[in-house]
């Protein structure tokens, strides 16, 4: 094995937190892995800095007095033959007898550092190797980074990027993964699409027959499905006065109409005996509101069981839908329809992926204006329990509730650059070191750090290529134009024809 370089003394170590060594031979670079054989067992690090020094240029004022003088070290002395590096690194693991223990001793000034054991990297960050979903490789080794299910989903997964550095690309390819596993072995999937980028699924030969698109234009929810108290939830400036009144005119009407809509439940409320006006008058208004969103009828669709068909993925298409209201009404009910049929075990374990999370548990807004964000933090604390699983996509992970956030165990973060996205990232997520955060806002394209209960250690990805086809809805903007202008042409002819 190629040797890298030779631990050193240092004024804060070596420690067991931390150590340096002097590279003998390039190709160290920060955020790879390496190990050192000690005395306890074999030691596996994480490079976090790579520094370059030079004692004849340590001084400043004695580099710019010669250089006044007209002359350069370089010609007058050997520079080059003093010039290394030295790598800052921080333990992570100790592997002794087979086993992985914490590191409480620190390693010897001389020992040698090399590459690490590849069998030994899968071990030491936790990587499930025959069945863990790739999403990549890790960067500056030959690894795919393999994630377990349960570690990656249970505890829930929040994906966090700015606009365009691949959040929607790398979901995309997670579903490809568990599609791609036996259907017996795979959950339910089901993801609120409010752009139509995953429509791709249901056109792809090798996912159709697994993948059903609803667009949002059809969904309906059954009003005699709703309790007061669920209807309450979605109309917020009602009262708790409002909602004891309204739950017998409900438990009397399922026995004349068990499948009743909407206006039934209005006229009933109309017809009964509430003798405060103005509480008659305020239900039937919040009832009118709600039906003018055209989402209610006398059934559900799709119904839960068809949304969380076990192995199949479900994309709940609202790129069509404008109101944000009327798409949190969606999410909030089929949520909760989620998960109150898995708590009853009438559905099978599943993942609910929610793109744009942050419109639908945005942090701060009022109750009126996140209908959706109860559930959410519900399912986010109680969810791992049933196995109910969350997956929230965001660009804007400042905007999105705290206590969504913070209860997703495992975070993927592409590249971020906003500062107060940056800022929240860093205090929602566990287990983040100040190298990782500071490396966030220059990662590439295809680039993510994993933080979290998925792995022992934050790990830099490179994602791999999806195998399905592009998904986007839209196209490129020179596209666009072109199909935009050519158009325009042919209409005016049209026009200039027709007159």
């Amino acid at each position: 094995m190629r040797e890298l370089g030779t631990v050193i003394s240092f004024e804060t170590g070596p420690s067991s937190q931390e150590f340096w060594f002097v590279v003998n031979n390039g190709g160290v670079k920060k955020g790879q892995f390496v190990q050192v054989e000690t005395s306890d067992g074999l030691l596996v690090a994480r490079v976090d800095e790579v520094f370059k020094t030079n004692r004849y240029y340590q001084r400043a004022e004695s580099v710019s007095e010669f250089e006044k003088s007209g002359k350069s070290l370089t010609d007058q002395f050997p520079v080059g033959r003093w010039e290394y590096l030295v790598a800052q690194v921080y333990p992570v693991g100790l592997f002794s007898n087979g086993s992985q223990k914490r590191v409480t001793f620190p390693v010897s000034p001389g020992n040698k550092v090399y590459p690490v054991d590849e069998n030994v990297l899968n071990d030491v960050l936790g990587l499930d190797v025959k069945k863990g979903v790739d999403i990549g490789k890790i960067e500056f080794h030959n690894v795919d980074a393999k994630l377990n299910v349960t570690r990656l989903f249970q505890k829930h997964l929040a994906i966090l990027a700015m606009s365009g550095a691949g959040k929607s690309y790398l979901t995309s390819i997670l579903i490809e993964e568990l599609l791609n596993r036996d259907r017996n072995s795979r959950p339910s999937m089901i993801l609120i699409d409010p752009h139509g980028e995953y429509g791709g699924f249901a056109k792809d030969p090798k996912y159709s027959n697994s993948t059903k698109v609803y667009d949002g234009y059809k969904i309906s929810i059954a009003a005699s499905s709703l309790t007061a108290y669920e209807l309450s939830e979605l109309m917020p400036k009602s009262s708790a006065v409002q909602r004891r009144e309204l739950a017998p005119i409900i438990k009397e009407l399922r026995k004349d109409k068990p499948t009743y809509t909407l206006d039934d439940l209005i006229d009933a409320v109309k017809n009964s005996g509430i003798k405060e006006s103005k509480t008659k008058f305020a239900l039937i208004s919040w009832l009118h509101e709600l039906n003018a969103t055209g989402l209610f009828s006398n059934k559900d669709y799709p119904s839960i069981k068809d949304l969380a068909f076990q192995g199949n993925l479900s994309v709940v298409d609202l790129s069509d839908i404008v109101n944000l209201k009327k798409k949190q009404i969606i999410v909030s009910y089929f949520a909760r329809k989620l998960f109150e049929f898995r708590r009853q075990k009438k559905i099978s374990p599943f993942i609910l992926f929610i793109e744009e999370a942050h419109q639908f548990a945005p942090e701060g807004e009022d109750y009126e204006r996140s209908l959706s964000r109860g559930i959410i933090e519900q399912i986010a604390r109680e969810g791992r329990k049933f196995n109910a699983c969350l997956c929230l996509v965001t660009q804007r992970p400042v905007r999105l509730a705290t206590t969504a956030l913070s209860q997703c165990n495992t975070h993927i973060i592409l590249r971020v650059t906003n500062p107060y996205d940056l800022d929240h990232i860093k205090q929602s997520s566990e287990g983040i070191t100040m190298g990782v955060f500071n490396s966030i806002p220059g990662l590439k394209v295809g680039e993510a750090y994993i933080v979290g209960e998925a792995v022992n250690y934050p790990i830099l990805i490179n994602v791999r290529e999806r195998k399905t086809d592009s998904l986007e809805k839209g196209m490129k903007l020179e596209d666009e134009i072109s199909n935009f202008t050519n158009n325009k042409d042919l209409n005016d002819k049209d026009l200039e024809t027709f007159m």
